[in-house]
């Protein structure tokens, strides 16, 4: 388990790991079952950063939790959020070409205005947790969006499937990984009590229709649309408790 844990934070954040033997399609497969504990540990260090920041202007506590947060992923989620919304916006409804624009690393008009509105959501939601010091939502949100790429993967199929990432969800132990995001569901209880039912509902109808939305459009899931849904899963948790509970 421990090196399924440090090959998903190598994959998921810019965080040093140990140096690991050459890995298997069938080990980042297991390393899944670690997305939700490398959410945790991200939930974690921002959590200490309130902390430490305990004295500081929530807007500007704001700011550097969410410079911090993109710090640690290396913006890794945010570049999937802005090729998603790239090819999503420029091919038209057409399958091939929405793929063709996946591969196209510029960012057009499109991917600028998509990332800039998630991460002012983010901002604006995180200025009004930190004044209530909701920590537990601060903890929560980076969990629940690596989750939500497990969650995808048990069930959608690649768009891409020469894509290295189709190989490994091939190797996905569905039934760990079920078990894994039932643990999930119980800790966010746990954390927030019955309002979390709300919260798991909204995100898996939002799930469900972006899943939809996927196979669709161009066939199932890509890489940069699971880093899209992680960074939308994350704003969306910040913004239903904000606006449901706040």
């Amino acid at each position: 388990m421990l090196s399924s844990f440090w090959l998903a934070l190598q994959l998921l954040t810019r965080i040093p790991v140990p140096a690991q033997p050459y890995p298997t399609p069938q080990d980042w497969g297991r390393s899944v079952l670690a997305y939700p504990l490398v959410g945790l540990l991200i939930g974690v260090l921002l959590v200490l950063m309130h902390w430490l920041l305990s004295d500081t202007d929530p807007g500007v506590q704001a700011a550097l939790l969410l410079l911090v947060w993109t710090l640690i992923t290396g913006g890794v989620h945010i570049m999937g959020l802005a090729n998603s919304a790239d090819a999503w916006a420029g091919g038209h409804g057409d399958r091939q070409r929405t793929l063709e624009i996946f591969k196209d690393p510029r960012s057009g008009p499109a991917a600028m205005m998509v990332v800039m509105l998630t991460l002012i959501m983010k901002f604006a939601a995180l200025s009004v947790l930190v004044a209530e010091s909701a920590l537990e939502i601060i903890l929560l949100a980076p969990v629940l969006g690596r989750s939500a790429i497990a969650a995808l993967l048990l069930n959608t199929p690649y768009a891409k499937t020469d894509e290295v990432g189709a190989e490994r969800a091939a190797n996905v132990p569905k039934q760990a990984v079920g078990w894994t995001l039932l643990a999930v569901a119980a800790g966010t209880l746990f954390l927030v009590g019955w309002g979390g039912l709300i919260l798991l509902f909204l995100l898996l109808v939002a799930g469900y229709v972006l899943r939809r939305m996927m196979i669709h459009r161009i066939g199932g899931l890509t890489s940069d649309i699971a880093g899209a849904i992680c960074e939308l899963t994350e704003a969306g948790v910040l913004m239903i408790v904000v606006l449901v509970w706040g």
